[in-house]
């Protein structure tokens, strides 16, 4: 697995392996990337292409988007509110092989989602408490600009699952499977993916 982690940061030019808990506390959690094997599936789902607009919450040093904008040519936006390992992604932008992502320094509940944005993208980045201010300010575009917009969460907590549940405008759309990819078969090791749909299509 590790070979993995570290051939594909060699072939990306990024730096991304590795666990930081420096700045985690009771709302924000330490930085741990997801593993490429994920992003691979996520990438094999067929969610992902040149004309989508995706945003990572919690962007880290910034793997989600330097894979995604690499394998799918998708324009990718990186929200981050730590600022030391922000400066980590923008130093692997620098070096990164052919990305078109983009980052932002930003607590996630205050930032404004662009309204070009059509997926999101999560890997437990923060509290229940803060991913219900997020979701305000994703409904907030989506009304301002109706389109269908999917929402992707990779190793989802208990308490996000029951919170997305309870979402009126959200659809549960379908899931991805990944206990296959690592030993024990959690059943947390999966992607769930929910919809906000463009009714007037």
């Amino acid at each position: 697995m590790m070979d993995k982690e570290n051939s594909w940061d060699l072939s990306l030019q990024i730096k991304t392996v590795g666990r930081d808990e420096t700045n985690a506390d009771e709302y924000h959690h330490p930085y741990e990337p997801t593993p490429y094997c994920v992003l691979e599936r996520l990438v094999g789902s067929g969610f992902f292409g040149k004309d989508d607009v995706v945003l990572d919450y919690g962007c880290g040093k910034g793997r989600v988007g330097f894979f995604l904008s690499h394998r799918t040519q998708a324009k990718t936006i990186g929200i981050e509110y730590d600022d030391r390992i922000y400066e980590s992604a923008l130093e692997n932008q620098k070096s990164a092989f052919r990305a078109k992502s983009e980052f932002v320094l930003t607590n996630a509940e205050a930032y404004g989602v662009p309204t070009e944005v059509n997926r999101c993208y999560f890997f437990n980045p923060f509290s229940v408490e803060i991913l219900h201010k997020v979701m305000a300010r994703i409904l907030e575009s989506y009304y301002e600009n109706p389109r269908e917009l999917f929402l992707f969460f990779y190793y989802p907590a208990d308490e996000y699952v029951s919170y997305l549940m309870t979402v009126e405008e959200l659809e549960f759309y379908d899931e991805i499977e990944c206990d296959d990819l690592f030993a024990g078969k959690d059943p947390r090791e999966r992607i769930l993916i929910f919809q906000l749909p463009d009714y007037e299509v």
